[in-house]
C-alpha cells in the first residue's frame, strides 16, 4: 500500500512555487514603501497640521535649511515670547521666533534666531499661519522632491511596480496550477 504524497512535496515539483513567492513578496515591499514614503506628507494635514520647507538659514542652528517644520494653527493671543511662528509675508511663509506679542496693536516683533537684529516689519495677527510645533531636519528636502510633479510621477511608477509583481504573481501561480 503506497500512500500518495501532498502535491507540494512531489519530487520534481520542488521551488516551482519560489518566483511567484518572491514576486509576491518585492510586489508587497514596494507598495509598502510607497505608502510610507506618503505618509510624511499626508498624516500631518489628517492630523491638522500644516508643512512648510525650510529655505533659509534664519533659524539656525535651531531649525537647519531643508528642515520640515510642523505647524499648528493657533489664536493669536496664546502665542507667548520665545515661541517659534510661521506667518505669511507675500507669497513666502516665513519661520521665525517671537519676541514679543503686542496684544493691543495686534502684532508680533519676530526675529530669526540666525539674524543679528530684530525683523524690520511687524508681523499682524491676520499674517499668521500657526506655531511651530516640531521639526525634523532633511525630511522638508524630501517631501519637496516627492509633492513635485516628477517626485509624484516616480512614485506612481514604483507603486505601479509593486502592483504588477503582485499580478505577475498570481498570473504565474495560476499557470502553474493549470498544468498540474
Amino acid at each position: 500500500m503506497s500512500k500518495e504524497m501532498p502535491q507540494a512535496r512531489r519530487p520534481g515539483k520542488k521551488g516551482r512555487g519560489i518566483v511567484p513567492a518572491l514576486c509576491n513578496i518585492i510586489g508587497t515591499l514596494i507598495l509598502v514603501s510607497a505608502i510610507v514614503v506618503c505618509l510624511p506628507a499626508v498624516a500631518p494635514q489628517v492630523l491638522g497640521y500644516e508643512v512648510f520647507c525650510v529655505v533659509s538659514g534664519s533659524m539656525e542652528p535651531e531649525i537647519p535649511v531643508g528642515s520640515a517644520v510642523f505647524v499648528k494653527g493657533t489664536s493669536p493671543e496664546t502665542v507667548e515670547e520665545g515661541d517659534v511662528i510661521a506667518f505669511r509675508s507675500g507669497e513666502s511663509v516665513i519661520t521665525h521666533r517671537v519676541v514679543a506679542n503686542h496684544k493691543v496693536e495686534g502684532e508680533f516683533t519676530t526675529k530669526g534666531d540666525a539674524n543679528e537684529g530684530e525683523d524690520m516689519n511687524r508681523v499682524p495677527y491676520s499674517a499668521l499661519t500657526g506655531r511651530v510645533e516640531r521639526h525634523i531636519p532633511a525630511l522638508g528636502d524630501i517631501l519637496t522632491v516627492l509633492t513635485s510633479a516628477l517626485g509624484k510621477v516616480y512614485l506612481l511608477c514604483f507603486a505601479a511596480c509593486g502592483a504588477m509583481l503582485n499580478l505577475l504573481a498570481s498570473r504565474l501561480r495560476a499557470r502553474r496550477d493549470g498544468r498540474e
